[in-house]
Formats: structure tokens, C-alpha cells, sequence
């Protein structure tokens, strides 16, 4: 059996410990390590793998108090124990998951002192069954499912939406049988795992490219060889497209009778379109400055907050599908409002009234379970069901009007609408008008003001 134990965690444990990268919910703390800490392990990680909603598993987190959820520290530590016996036992009781499924196990330390941490990724044969009792001869198998931060007997629906998952792996998390190793970047591996403040950039010796695509769960081993997974490609591939046809970012710009004025195209790994795509909104608008009579503070115009535009495209990527229809990402810019389009729409469960403000996105089985990870990572995302709330807040603090969310019956598409701030238009048509004006012609910076203004 290959060795699942590694020193370095491909995330940065101060995020995992805050909960800032990996939501709480996915995040399990235990003091010590006993045989009752060793059966609830089991059933967690047993849970973990199972991955009903399709969040991307968990950890379990040896060494650590918590409170409410909310690891305690300093930590406890694991100094009183043999780390090598207890990640013996770790490994040992999970052999009682049924199907084959062991995790991999991190340890480290932290402010002087041992821990453990155990990364169960979303398995690729669910549904996986684990003791009831770990501890007590001829125990029973039950299915077990995270529902919030417990871990539960899968019962009832939730039992039968389990079943209808049996080996039916999301697609960003299924392995690629057209592409090889040699098409992942190493470099862009590293440069990822420099940006999240990952040990293993850093670990000595130097780990070898093959080494750290297993330890980020990139590659699956078919019979002799290992192949990547298709996150592996959209994240740490030159130009994924290639593999996944439509997946890129087109920013169409049109002129106010709909005349189509430019058109960009951008393509590379998910990151860096994300990026280079919103450096280029960003950089399209410019800010007004205007100086307001009795108040010293300048007052900043700009026409779509960068925080409501970065959460609608990357929300576009997170959900988005990679297999059909092969529909790039769109985002329409007209004189009005900005447009993000991704297909398909939502996944069944979503209706339009949860994108009704005061109403929250209810708990369904995400389409992509990987791709969320790595943008929480980066800092290019947030919680789960976070990204409508934070579009209004981002609206609502530059005094834009209110988002608007839409998807037809047949869900083949889904929209944000941002509108741009009406103070701008204001400015921008003044500003136009007069320069116009002060070129001379005079008639056409009264047609301008008159179209900004038609009362």
C-alpha cells in the first residue's frame, strides 16, 4: 500500500484552522485521540467521503479543542502520543470504510507542537458505509452524511439522495482519459501553492512534480499509470479549452443602438482568466472624482463595484458546467448594465425566489465540487451561498441600484444583471458633452446632454 502520510499540507493551515479557506462545516476539531475519538473519526471521515452536497469532503483536525465549532487556540497538541501509532490507527480503523477509501494524513506543527490533520476528499465510489461502533465486535455498517457540522446516519431522503449518488463523480473531480500528466504545468502547481502560503512550496527535499499533483488529489491512478483529474486541467493547464471546449471569457461591449463596439476573448487557466478579464472591466469605466459643497471628502463614481463584478464572474465559473452545453463565459456590456451570463442555469432544487433578497440558497448538491475549493484558496470566492448576498452588499454600498438575478424554465442559462450607477451616467454624459463643447462642436454636445436627458 502506498504511503498516506505526508509532511506539508497543500493549504495553508491557518486558514483551515480560522476556517477561512474551508467552510466550518467541513471542519472537524478533536482534543486527543482515545478509542471514542477513533470511532467518531471514522464515521466523519466515512461522511466526508460520501460528500452529499458535494463540497469537496473535509478535515479532521487531531490536536485541537474547539467551542461552538471554533478551534481553540492555542492547541492542546498531540505531545503526549506517538504521532507514527496514532496515524497507524488512523489508517488502520478507516481500512473498516467500506468501499476501500483511506485519506491522507498531514502531520504538523504548529506553535510548537504536534498535530494531525486528515484530508478526506469527496470519494470517486460512493456510498461508503462505516461502523456504527468501531469499538464494539459485529457492529453494523451505516451510511453517514455531514448535515451541518455533525456527522449523522443517512436516513430517509437523505439516504435515497445518497444511493442515486453511487459512483457518480462530479465532473471538475472525474479523471480525464484524453489528456496525460505531461499536459498539468508544474509551474503553475507551485505558483498556486506559493499563492495560498502552502508548506509544501517549501518542503525539503524538494518534492517532485508527481508528488505534489497527489498530494492536491490532481491525478488518479488507472491500473499502471496515473491520469489528471479535469480540475487538474482547468486550473493547471496552459489553455484548457483545448480539453473543455468553451471554456473561456468573452467581454462583448455594444454601443447604445446595440451595434457591437469591441469584443475580447480570454482563455487560460480558470484563475487567470478570471483576472485578466476583471483587470479589463475594472479598467474600462474609470472613477469620477467630485468634489460635493461642505463636505471635505472627495465623492468616487465608478460604475460597477469591483467586488459585485468579481463575485458575479467567478460565481459564473464556480457553477457553470464544463461538459455541455461548450458556451464560454459571457459577460455583455452595454451603455446601461453589465450582463455575466453562464450555462447551464441552476441545478434542480434552485428556484427563482431564493434569489429574492432576504432569501438564502438552499443546501443542494453543488455541480462542481473542486473548482470551489481552489477559488476559496486563492481568495477568489467565499462560503457557499455567499455570493448573492455579497453582489447586493457590494451594490448596495456604492449606492447602485439592486442586482437582478434570472434563468429561463428550461434552465439552459443563468444571469446577473448589474446596473450601472446613475450618478455616472450623469458625469460621463456631462463630461462627453463637454469636451464635444469645447472642440467646437457645439451641436453635438446638445444632442448628448438631450440623449442623457431626454425630459
Amino acid at each position: 500500500m502506498a504511503d498516506t502520510s505526508f509532511n506539508g499540507l497543500p493549504v495553508n493551515f491557518e486558514d483551515l484552522l480560522q476556517s477561512r479557506s474551508i467552510e466550518s462545516n467541513r471542519i472537524e476539531f478533536k482534543a486527543g485521540w482515545d478509542d471514542q475519538i477513533k470511532a467518531q473519526t471514522v464515521r466523519t471521515v466515512c461522511a466526508f467521503a460520501n460528500d452529499l452536497l458535494n463540497l469537496g469532503g473535509g478535515y479532521v483536525i487531531l490536536g485541537v479543542r474547539e467551542e461552538g465549532g471554533r478551534a481553540i487556540v492555542p492547541p492542546v497538541g498531540l505531545a503526549g502520543l506517538n504521532l507514527e501509532r496514532v496515524q497507524k490507527e488512523v489508517r488502520g480503523a478507516c481500512k473498516r470504510i467500506v468501499p476501500d477509501f483511506l485519506p491522507l494524513l498531514f502531520p504538523i506543527e504548529y506553535e510548537g507542537v504536534p498535530l494531525l490533520v486528515i484530508w478526506a476528499p469527496g470519494g470517486d465510489t460512493r456510498p461508503y458505509q462505516a461502523p456504527e461502533n468501531l469499538n464494539v465486535s459485529g457492529s453494523p455498517l451505516q451510511f453517514w452524511i455531514r448535515r451541518g457540522p455533525e456527522t449523522i446516519k443517512a436516513q430517509g431522503e437523505d439516504l435515497r439522495q445518497l444511493i442515486a449518488l453511487t459512483a457518480k463523480v462530479p465532473f471538475d473531480d472525474r479523471r480525464s482519459l484524453e489528456a496525460r500528466i505531461e499536459d498539468l504545468s508544474p509551474l503553475l502547481v507551485k505558483r498556486f501553492l506559493h499563492e495560498v502560503g502552502s508548506d509544501l512550496i517549501n518542503h525539503e527535499p524538494p518534492l517532485e512534480d508527481r508528488q505534489l499533483y497527489r498530494l492536491l488529489n490532481l491525478v488518479v491512478r488507472i491500473n499502471a499509470h496515473e491520469v489528471p483529474r479535469n480540475v487538474a486541467l482547468l486550473f493547471f493547464q496552459e489553455d484548457p479549452d483545448r480539453f473543455f471546449q468553451g471554456t473561456r471569457t468573452e467581454v462583448v461591449r455594444f454601443r447604445g443602438g446595440g451595434d457591437l463596439l469591441e469584443e475580447r476573448v480570454f482563455r487560460g487557466p480558470i484563475p487567470y482568466q478570471i483576472k485578466s478579464a476583471l483587470d479589463y472591466l475594472d479598467s474600462l469605466g474609470g472613477t469620477f472624482l467630485q468634489k460635493v459643497p461642505g463636505q471635505a471628502e472627495v465623492e468616487k463614481t465608478v460604475p460597477y463595484p469591483y467586488g459585485a463584478m468579481e463575485e458575479a464572474l467567478v460565481n459564473a465559473f464556480y457553477h457553470r458546467s464544463y461538459e455541455a452545453p461548450p458556451e464560454p463565459v459571457k459577460v455583455y456590456l452595454y451603455p446601461d448594465r453589465m450582463e455575466v451570463i453562464n450555462y447551464p442555469g441552476p441545478v434542480p432544487g434552485i428556484q427563482p425566489k431564493h434569489f429574492e433578497p432576504g432569501e438564502s440558497i438552499p443546501p443542494v448538491p453543488a455541480r462542481n465540487r473542486r473548482i470551489g475549493d481552489f477559488l476559496k484558496e486563492l481568495r477568489l470566492a467565499e462560503a457557499r451561498g455567499t455570493g448573492v448576498p455579497k453582489i447586493r452588499r457590494k451594490m448596495r454600498q456604492n449606492g447602485s441600484p439592486e442586482p437582478r438575478f434570472d434563468f429561463d424554465d428550461e434552465r439552459t442559462y443563468f444571469r446577473v444583471i448589474l446596473s450601472i450607477h446613475p450618478r455616472y451616467l450623469v458625469l460621463r454624459a456631462e463630461m462627453e458633452a463637454a469636451d464635444l463643447w469645447a472642440s467646437g462642436d457645439k451641436r453635438a454636445a446638445i444632442e448628448r446632454l438631450q440623449r442623457a436627458f431626454p425630459e
